[in-house]
């Protein structure tokens, strides 16, 4: 039977559907603690322990497509495992942004896209100031065409950047070119105390929807990096401990997780100076995860 009438796509999912419908999961890099590149062993582990978390995460965030082989090598493993991936396109530079593209038509060639959840094209390039807002939205309408001319057109293209990059009104051009936007944003780095740690995220989120409500309506914005680290230096009022990195994911994670499209910061990373990972380096977590 027809409908007489449509409902929106992003309304549906921002309002009527339930928490199951949106993906959750942790950002992963392509490098082991040695600094070696991960195999698809090495994927299919990380894939493995998602799964394993209270919870029960069946997503990945990847930074790159090219980068050790990262599509080459996580793609079958996250084919084999059940895991759907929010992929990275990096844009410096230009020979680099090249062989970025070809992987990813390459990995859609080899595998379908069942399993690609969208495409960032880009990670907090407007923060660094490594370009502008009208070349990046170039290159996300230029990725959106590759995967158009793959068959590939309903895969959502974005780009991940820092709630302050955002907004910016320097970068509104690429907010225009983006299907959805990728919001990282860490009281942390922001001094904040872990007692004022969700005001300092919610505020921070919300101005980020209210820029972009503005200038693209109908884009949604997800949770591409947020956490605080278990151990580091201090910064500010910002102390990094496993008691307040649990604090955090309690207050901040639990929510977010039932409100929107969320990738956490970060899975594993023991070695950092900061280190922001939920697990040790026997891939035990390092606190109580549950919701």
């Amino acid at each position: 039977m027809h409908c007489s009438f449509f409902i929106p796509l992003f309304l549906i999912l921002s309002t009527s559907l339930p928490a199951s419908a949106y993906w959750k999961g942790f950002n992963l890099g392509a490098n082991l603690p040695s600094g070696a590149c991960k195999t698809q062993q090495d994927w299919s582990k990380d894939f493995s322990i998602l799964q394993s978390l209270p919870g029960y995460f069946s997503s990945a965030r990847l930074y790159a497509s090219s980068d050790c082989n990262t599509l080459a090598e996580a793609v079958p493993a996250a084919i084999a495992s059940g895991i759907t991936l929010l992929l990275g396109v990096w844009t410096e530079d230009n020979a680099h942004y090249q062989a970025e593209k070809q992987a990813l038509a390459q990995a859609i060639k080899q595998h379908g896209t069942d399993w690609i959840i969208a495409v960032s094209v880009g990670s907090e390039d407007l923060y660094r100031g490594d370009t502008d807002a009208a070349t990046l939205a170039h290159q996300i309408n230029e990725v959106r065409d590759l995967l158009c001319g793959l068959g590939a057109c309903g895969i959502e293209v974005g780009h991940v950047d820092t709630w302050t990059a955002w907004v910016d009104p320097k970068n509104e051009d690429a907010i225009r070119a983006c299907d959805f936007v990728g919001h990282d944003g860490y009281p942390y780095f922001e001094g904040s105390s872990i007692e004022q740690g969700y005001n300092v995220y919610s505020q921070a989120l919300t101005k980020t929807r209210d820029v972009v409500n503005r200038v693209k309506s109908g884009a949604l914005v997800w949770i591409t990096e947020t956490g605080w680290p278990a151990s580091g230096a201090k910064l500010g009022l910002a102390i990094p401990s496993i008691d307040n990195a649990e604090a955090y994911w309690s207050s901040v994670a639990c929510q977010a997780f039932q409100e929107g499209h969320t990738f956490w910061y970060t899975l594993q990373d023991y070695t950092s100076s900061r280190s922001f990972g939920v697990v040790d380096e026997s891939f035990r977590p390092l606190y109580n995860l549950t919701c």
